[in-house]
């Protein structure tokens, strides 16, 4: 027989939709929003996956040669197959003069033009801070871009310069004490001869790229397997790490100009993966909970198909006609919506000025919203694959043993999750402790009428004894009904384990880390465009150290996988750092820090079982890699980093090795300044931030409304039930009542089971990481709690006004 020959199935089927359109109105809202999220989401990611960095310096260039900006390791971690791992490098890998010639011989290539980047600072006067800092190249690069002179002529001496009309200078200025003899078109770039843009970039016999020129007819990919095979030829390997050389084209080309777009980019990628994957778990929770209401609802119309003859299989395909029809459409609207959605947040990424990387292009192509409708399509498709389970005939009373031991199971997983995350530390206890949060989520929700049960006979006579009448019907629902309690009770546990998760372990490490910046940060003074040198001149200074920033990239194995983390680190003074920076030393001392060591936080020297004497293979921001010895432990680290550097060790492998500040003292009863404290931030953490906080206020909407829609679909189907009740007495007071006391009982039942579910992984996470508890602001505690009471009381009361009206 087929799935729907019966014809009451059919003839059910097709007017359910009509009879049941309040049910499958939550039903509904829940798939619109959903495919709403996740189409942003695919539209974001997509975006992100086509972005690159933009070709302007190069953009006349056909074909660039670089170093390479990624560093790679290949490890065999124990019980594992090989794994490779790559990261991006933020600081600029160099590659040997001799890569010109190479180039310039190959057949086709009309010009190979070094190119030498290089910061030039006008000094301020009588020692205060630099007044303008300007990028400068060789004006034989200018011809890679084109930047073609619109006034005066080219530099011929060392000083002279030309410099771009973004500047506002003019011929016969004089910038950087050099004299501006032409002007040429694009940004503020000065630009020098070949011979002193070698000597001002500090780095002999080495380049930063060769832009290679074609002869005309040449076509790119002729042009670049060329020099790809000269390359490959003459062996050529990058001054840092020793890695090949590139031949980049086309959108590539832009990594050799903006180094901090292509890892910024990669980040994003796995920040819209891992949140994406939360989302669709949030999803099947929400959708399974609200389909198998509305289905439990109709349980009177589903034995009456089966005792005419339709068989089980025939009723869960009924069922799926009727879900894919309401899915389908809500589908569709919510693909609609995602495009605003998506292209709201991209507005609002790009008028943030600073939060995108410099450089970084996130095209949206017209083509890709069509990715919306293949979301709609997997939404569908969950729906749709929920009906198989929702759909089944409930068992008889103490027949759930099988469901209960299953959310046993998940509960004792998600204990064990958040023990894990007390005894590991950074990414690995943040993955732990969201693992840990999910899994027991995930058991409440399959435990859900016993916990509603169990919850209610905490509260059973106190409903009895001072409820009255409204009591005894609450106590007495409940306990006739726990698996609709339990139903209305698992997503307010959600909504609030995600939102006291997602907000608490954001505040808790950013309070952790500005205490530790303020007991850090001992200095009178900071200044920045200037150095550590001119500082100390200044009478009433006793010590100053410059600050440099750049990253490194640690290669380990963590929880049997291979990882490269790559890690902002400060280069300091070692002799200016008393009076101006104090890392709370607790090993060693930092006056050995000096050339080939480093000090270590000691949440990474555990980590990775070091003490002081020990060694720590590092990569630094230029890739090369370097065997440090251990000279100090300090507990500081969500401050300082995890790693702190010798200055002399890392300005040689920086781009510009300029101090981002400095840093100083001053002695006893000079004026003092409020000093912001030093702090370090993680790459990309401010495009991260609002990415996040988007997509965290998106899901905490979702979750909202999965409580709404849940209670107000339990509330239609108690209509009869409502009636019944007015009928046998029950004053309107009474009823109004009775539903107050289950508001109450939901809203106090689900804070309090989800601030349990919450705060284990929570204080897993944060005794791990900070050594302390986990903490929200009150008023973000407060805004939790209000909105779910709002939540719960609009959705146990406006059903049940409809109905009286």
């Amino acid at each position: 027989m087929k799935p729907l020959a019966n014809p009451a199935v059919r003839l059910l089927a097709a007017r359910s939709l009509r009879a049941h359109r309040k049910a499958w109105a939550a039903v509904f809202a829940a798939v619109a929003v959903t495919s709403a999220l996740l189409g942003a989401l695919a539209l974001a990611a997509g975006s992100a996956g086509l972005g690159h960095a933009r070709v302007e310096r190069y953009a006349a260039a056909p074909v660039v040669v670089a170093g390479d900006q990624e560093v790679r390791w290949t490890t065999k971690p124990w019980g594992s197959e090989t794994q490779t791992q790559t990261a991006g490098l933020t600081e600029r890998v160099r590659i040997p003069s001799a890569t010109v010639d190479v180039v310039r011989s190959v057949p086709g290539v009309r010009a190979a033009v070094p190119d030498h980047t290089f910061v030039v600072r006008e000094p301020g006067a009588g020692g205060s801070p630099d007044r303008r800092v300007y990028t400068g190249r060789s004006w034989d690069a200018a011809r890679l871009a084109p930047y073609r002179l619109t006034d005066g002529r080219e530099p011929r001496g060392a000083g002279e310069a030309v410099i771009g009309s973004g500047a506002g200078a003019r011929v016969g200025d004089t910038v950087a004490g050099r004299k501006v003899v032409g002007l040429a078109e694009g940004p503020a770039m000065l630009y020098v001869t070949a011979g002193e843009a070698r000597k001002l970039a500090g780095h002999p016999g080495s380049v930063d790229a060769v832009g290679v020129l074609a002869e005309p007819g040449v076509p790119v990919d002729t042009l670049h397997a060329r020099v790809r095979a000269a390359l490959d030829r003459a062996e050529l390997k990058d001054t840092a790490s020793g890695q090949p050389l590139r031949a980049l084209t086309g959108d590539g080309r832009g990594g050799a100009e903006y180094l901090a777009a292509p890892p910024a980019r990669m980040e994003l990628l796995q920040l819209l993966a891992a949140v994406s994957g939360t989302v669709v778990l949030i999803a099947v929770l929400v959708l399974a909970s609200l389909v198998g209401q509305a289905l439990r609802q109709r349980a009177a119309e589903r034995d009456l198909l089966l005792s005419v003859g339709a068989t089980p299989r025939q009723v869960r395909a009924a069922a799926g006609r009727e879900v894919t029809r309401v899915a389908g459409l809500a589908a569709l609207l919510g693909a609609a919506a995602a495009v605003p959605v998506f292209l709201g947040l991209w507005s609002a990424l790009r008028a943030r000025t600073g939060v995108v990387p410099q450089g970084l292009e996130l095209p949206s192509p017209p083509w890709l919203f069509a990715a919306t409708l293949v979301v709609a399509a997997v939404v569908v498709g969950i729906t749709r694959l929920v009906v198989l389970f929702a759909a089944r005939r409930p068992k008889r009373a103490g027949k759930g043993a099988v469901r209960r031991v299953i959310g046993l199971v998940l509960l004792l997983l998600g204990v064990a999750s958040a023990g894990t995350a007390t005894v590991q530390g950074g990414a690995a206890a943040a993955a732990a402790a969201g693992a840990a949060t999910v899994t027991l989520v995930a058991g409440c929700a399959v435990l859900g009428p016993w916990i509603a049960g169990a919850a209610m006979k905490v509260l059973d006579r106190p409903f009895r004894r001072l409820g009255g009448a409204p009591g005894r019907l609450t106590a007495a629902g409940a306990s006739a009904h726990s698996r609709r309690l339990g139903a209305a009770l698992v997503p307010v546990v959600l909504v609030t384990a995600f939102a006291l998760v997602q907000l608490s372990a954001g505040t808790t490490m950013g309070r952790a880390a500005d205490r530790q910046a303020r007991a850090a940060t001992t200095a009178d003074l900071a200044l920045s465009g200037t150095t550590a040198e001119q500082v100390r001149k200044r009478p009433g200074v006793d010590a100053a150290t410059d600050v440099l920033r750049s990253t490194v990239v640690l290669a380990r194995t963590e929880a049997g996988a291979a990882r490269l983390d790559r890690l902002p680190v400060l280069g300091v003074d070692a002799a200016g750092l008393a009076g101006t920076l104090d890392p709370g030393v607790i090993a060693g001392d930092l006056t050995g820090l000096g050339t080939g060591t480093v000090a270590v936080g000691a949440d990474m020297a555990k980590s990775l079982d070091v003490k002081v004497g020990s060694s720590v293979e590092l990569r630094l921001g230029d890739g090369v890699r370097k065997r440090l010895r251990v000279v100090a432990v300090y507990e500081r680290s969500l401050a300082l980093g995890e790693f702190l550097l010798p200055k002399a060790e890392l300005a040689p492998h920086m781009s510009d090795p300029y101090p981002a500040r400095v840093l100083a003292s001053t002695a006893k009863g000079e004026p003092a300044s409020p000093v912001v404290p030093e702090q370090v931030m993680p790459p990309g953490a401010e495009l991260n931030g609002i990415v996040s906080a988007a997509i965290v206020s998106a899901i905490g909407g979702l979750t909202l409304l999965s409580v709404l829609s849940t209670l107000t679909l339990i509330g239609a189907g108690r209509r009869g039930e409502l009636l019944l009740l007015g009928q046998v007495g029950a004053s309107a007071g009474q009823l109004r009542r009775m539903l107050g006391l289950e508001a109450g009982f939901l809203t106090v039942a689900g804070l309090v089971i989800g601030v349990v579910v919450a705060a284990l992984p929570l204080t897993s996470f944060a005794w791990s990481l900070t050594g302390g508890l986990p903490y929200l602001p009150p008023e973000q505690a407060g805004l939790i709690a209000g909105a779910v009471v709002v939540t719960v009381v609009a959705g146990v009361f406006l059903p049940s006004r409809r109905q009286r009206a």
